[in-house]
């Protein structure tokens, strides 16, 4: 099956649709984006597809095949001819575009510690952050998963968790 994104005249995606193979060959039986394109013309009279791989993130072939154009996209993805590649949409103002994926990254990188050990917990003594993206401050923050009251923010030079006076 072959995947293709109805873009409009800002380059974003509309909507992804699947086309069987079939309908994207040639008369010598060869895919061919532009026969795939072709068909979804025909078949919804808008002129603006462009073909997708459904195992393509961050550049990667999930399945070790061929990286094609970054990323599967969705809804409200950038298509960018320039970079022949489909981005999501930017969320931080902060945030820049790795070149290399096409994944949009924060200024800080992502802690490295997500859960930590509950001595008191019978059930289940691993316990996970509620981590999130605080742009006015510009950091990484979390939330105690058991201790609402809990607040931290992440420090990149330690590559820690601190305590932080919680912002509500």
């Amino acid at each position: 099956m072959a995947h293709f994104a109805k873009i409009n005249s800002n380059n974003k995606v509309m909507s992804v649709v699947v086309v069987a193979d079939t309908d994207c060959q040639n008369a010598d039986g060869i895919e061919e984006e532009e026969v795939g394109r072709q068909f979804l013309e025909n078949c919804f009279g808008w002129p603006l597809w462009i073909k997708c791989s459904y195992n393509t993130h961050g550049g990667v072939h999930s399945e070790g095949g061929t990286p094609f154009r970054k990323n599967y996209p969705g809804i409200g993805y950038t298509w960018d001819e320039d970079r022949d590649a489909f981005y999501a949409p930017k969320p931080y103002d902060s945030w820049t575009l790795n070149e290399e994926t096409c994944f949009w990254e924060a200024p800080i990188t992502y802690p490295s510690i997500t859960s930590y050990d509950d001595p008191t917990s019978y059930d289940d003594p691993i316990k996970g952050y509620f981590i999130s993206w605080d742009e006015n401050n510009t950091r990484w923050v979390a939330y105690d998963q058991e201790d609402p009251s809990g607040f931290f923010e992440w420090d990149p030079n330690s590559l820690s968790w601190i305590v932080a006076p919680n912002p509500v």
